[in-house]
């Protein structure tokens, strides 16, 4: 299963040539690769999938994916009856 987490844009800057960011993912900070988003600036949301920005989303986008991933990991939690490591 492939699954791509939406998270904000605190930082943007250039490594060796590549774009980067520093993305926030909710309090958990990530270097992600822009370079399939070069739209993408500060404050801006991206779908990230294994390191790399694949596509730009609004907030409003970006909040309801985060409810949702939140509510998976919820009934995830309710059936094994502890938390996700």
């Amino acid at each position: 299963m492939c699954l791509g987490i939406p998270g904000r844009v605190l930082e943007v800057h250039d490594d060796t040539g590549l774009r980067m960011a520093t993305v926030d993912f909710g309090g958990i900070r990530r270097e992600v690769c822009l370079s399939c988003t070069p739209e993408a600036d500060i404050g801006s949301y991206v779908i990230v999938h294994v390191g790399f920005a694949i596509t730009q989303v609004d907030e409003a986008e970006a909040e309801r994916t985060l409810d949702v991933l939140r509510a998976m990991a919820g009934a995830v939690e309710g059936e094994l009856g502890e938390p996700l490591p």
